[in-house]
Formats: C-alpha cells, sequence, structure tokens
C-alpha cells in the first residue's frame, strides 16, 4: 500500500521511499528519510526488519522457482526496485517467468516503466492493492498472467499496511478463490511482540501513514485461510528457510535473533 496519486510528490512521505532508505537506496526525499531516521535514531536496530523481511521474499521466490513449474508471479505492493527484484530472481533460475508488479506510488511506477524497457516479461499494474478485482482483470495483467495455471502471489510487507476495517482477509480470500489449484501465496507481516518496540514502531506508522498494523502469528495465520501452510510455518522471516541462501544454517546452530528481527513474519501456504 503506497500513496495515490498521479504524480509524484516530495512533500509527503511515502512508505515505498522510506522502505527504500532503509534499505540503503537512493530513490527518496528528505521527508522519506525524516521519517526513516526516527526509526533509526529512535529504534535503533528497527532497520533489521526491513533487510530480514526483503531476504525472505527472496528466498521465498527462489523456492517457488526451483521447486514448482509455477512461472508467473505477481508482486502485489511491490514497492521501489531494489537488488534481487522478484523478476530477477525468478528469471535466474526460470528464464521463462513472468511477474507482474502492483503498487499505485508514482515513483514505483516511474520506475517500472523502465524495467518495462528492459524485460519483455513484467508488467507495472496501478491499481490499488484493496482492489484484487482491479487488478486480476486490468490490461496488464490479463497480457501477462494466464489463470488457467497456477500463479504465485506475493504479500510481501503489504498486508500489514491494510487496516483491519478494510478487509485484508478478504483480499487474500478473493485471490484464494481466483488462482487455481496448486498457486502458492507468500506472505510477510508485521509480527507483534507484545513490547514496547512493538508499540513505538506502529505508533510512528499509524501517525505518519494512517496505517501499519502490527500482528500475532495466529491473527497472521488466520489471513492465510482455506490454504495449506507450509512447513515451518508462520515465523520470524529471518528463520523462514534459511537454509535456501546459507547452507551454513542448520536447525541447531541458529543464531538468536534480535528483538527487531522478531518483529517481521513469513509464511508461505498452497492451495490445495
Amino acid at each position: 500500500m503506497t500513496d495515490e496519486g498521479s504524480s509524484i510528490d516530495s512533500t509527503k512521505p511515502s512508505i515505498a521511499r522510506v522502505y527504500d532508505y532503509l534499505l540503503g537506496g537512493k530513490d527518496n526525499y528528505a521527508v522519506d528519510r525524516q521519517i526513516g531516521d526516527v526509526f533509526k535514531r529512535d529504534l535503533p536496530g528497527s532497520v533489521a526488519i526491513a533487510f530480514a523481511n526483503r531476504a525472505a521474499l527472496t528466498r521465498a521466490v527462489e523456492v517457488i522457482a526451483t521447486t514448482t513449474g509455477i512461472r508467473q508471479f505477481i508482486d502485489l505492493g511491490s514497492g521501489l526496485p531494489t537488488a534481487d527484484n522478484v523478476h530477477q530472481v525468478a528469471q535466474r533460475h526460470a528464464p521463462d517467468s513472468r511477474v507482474v508488479y502492483v503498487d499505485i506510488d508514482p515513483q514505483v511506477l516511474v520506475h517500472g516503466r523502465a524495467l518495462l524497457e528492459e524485460n519483455d516479461r513484467t508488467r507495472v499494474v496501478p491499481v490499488d492493492v484493496r482492489d484484487p478485482e482491479g487488478i486480476r482483470t486490468h490490461p496488464e495483467t490479463r497480457e501477462l498472467i494466464d489463470f488457467d495455471h497456477p500463479v504465485a502471489v506475493m504479500f510481501s510487507a503489504i498486508l500489514h499496511h491494510v487496516n483491519d476495517d478494510e478487509d485484508p482477509a478478504g483480499i487474500v480470500r478473493y485471490w484464494r478463490d481466483h488462482v487455481p489449484s496448486g498457486s502458492y501465496f507468500f506472505v510477510s507481516h508485521f509480527r507483534s511482540g507484545n513490547n514496547p518496540e512493538t508499540a513505538e514502531a506502529e505508533r510512528v506508522l499509524q501517525e505518519t501513514f494512517g496505517r501499519g498494523r502490527w500482528r500475532t502469528d495466529e491473527e497472521i495465520e488466520a489471513l492465510l485461510h482455506g490454504l495449506d501452510i507450509l512447513e515451518p510455518g508462520i515465523v520470524p522471516a529471518s528463520l523462514w528457510r534459511p537454509d535456501v541462501a546459507d547452507s551454513r544454517w542448520s536447525s541447531s546452530e541458529r543464531r538468536e535473533l534480535t528483538v527487531w528481527e522478531r518483529l517481521i513474519a513469513a509464511g508461505l501456504a498452497r492451495k490445495a
């Protein structure tokens, strides 16, 4: 979920640009860095959330591309391009993979057009994540995605920007009901720790953007109702299939996660 509008407004912070700043990107403005610095300065260590989330997304795409026959991905609330975007990871392992990025941030759309120029297997659809029907039926989506075959639907760090009264479970349910059996669903989500760090981070996001909802493992799991959640379940993102990226991480040798790394969860589910 990002800011609506047809032009880039450098006077208002953008979730996508704040995230870009926290990841070390350069596609952000002073107003975005001001919000990002609240996390860096007042919530030291919180930047680990962004990095843990991005790494889990990369691993999930690799798992899907290398262990399933799925060759089409829909990345909802994709944000600004960074290293190892979904299409780059997927096409590295399966060159025929096709990716539709979905976002409404004007700056994301500018970068998306650049992606289209260099890769004819990607599209960028400017539709709000809360309008799944508009996404699915958009001409650019229809051009690239064949809904008669399984799809990977990626909810990376987006559902926690959908408030409870906006029915995040209904968004997932829509996609569950409109993709065929064998489709995969990846979700990463702010994970409530019932601690001061969670409360403060949630306060900053709500005051700045009017959204940013920390949920428990049980609430996150409930968003995937009707899907088969695959091993290891809903877990801190850093503990979701770390073996994919680093074979040195065995279950008996995992280091202790920081409190911040525990505040982002990830999971992968399959439609039976």
